[in-house]
Order: structure tokens, then sequence, then C-alpha cells
């Protein structure tokens, strides 16, 4: 499946076993002014050379195949310096210790507010255009 993409405003990766998930965030995004890459599995997103452009990435840490931490992993591998805000519903210490420790910009813990999403998405973005 191809994923979706604006090529006409800041967007970002969402990478999410769940469709539902993948949707509700895509809407949320694209409500307030960014565009959405949809992906279903890690697997999917490090296939994709449009992931390379995006701005920063919304990754679940718990998906079947490969983890967000085993992307996270990956992506460190490649080099690629894409921001990520991990997501998870079932946090505990050493989860959210390893996707910092692997690069993770910020650690959601869903279900999490509108405000907390766009607030780590603006700083990932942010911190992207520092580099």
């Amino acid at each position: 499946m191809k994923p979706e993409v604006e090529r006409d405003r800041a967007w970002v990766c969402i990478v999410d076993d769940d469709a539902s998930v993948r949707k509700s965030l895509a809407n949320l995004l694209r409500a307030t002014g960014f565009g959405a890459l949809l992906f279903g599995s890690g697997e999917e997103f490090l296939a994709s050379t449009l992931a390379r452009e995006a701005g920063c990435a919304l990754l679940d840490l718990k998906m079947p195949g490969l983890s967000g931490l085993d992307v996270l992993r990956e992506l460190a591998r490649r080099g690629w310096r894409l921001p990520v805000v991990c997501m998870s519903a079932h946090w505990d210490d050493m989860a959210l210790k390893a996707a910092q420790r692997h690069g993770a910009v910020a650690c959601l813990g869903k279900p999490f507010s509108e405000e907390a999403l766009l607030a780590a998405v603006a700083a990932a973005l942010a911190g992207a255009r520092a580099d």
C-alpha cells in the first residue's frame, strides 16, 4: 500500500499498526496544518523513500514485526536524523529509557491529549530545523 503524502506543508510520518489510530492522528494533524504519511508497520516505514523527507515521525512502540525500538535502532544504524516521538499504551520504565537512549525526542503514553501530541510534534519539528 502506497503511503498518502501531502507535499505542500510540513508532514509527519505516522507509524502504528492500528488503522483507527493512524486515521485519527492524521485527521488531527491535517486540521492543524500538517500533512501526513501513514504506515501500518515499521517495515513499511523503513522501506519508504518518502519517509526520509518527513519533518518527524510518530512511532508506536508495540507493533507486530519490527517494534518501535527496532525501528529506532535501524534509523540510527542508517544514520537517519529524523526526529521521532514514541507512543505506547504499554509504558514501563525500561521501554521509556530504551526509547530515549535510541534517540526519541519525546514519549507519549496512550491515550494522550491533542495538546500533548501537538506540542511534541512542534518540538520535534523545531529541533529538526535547528540541526
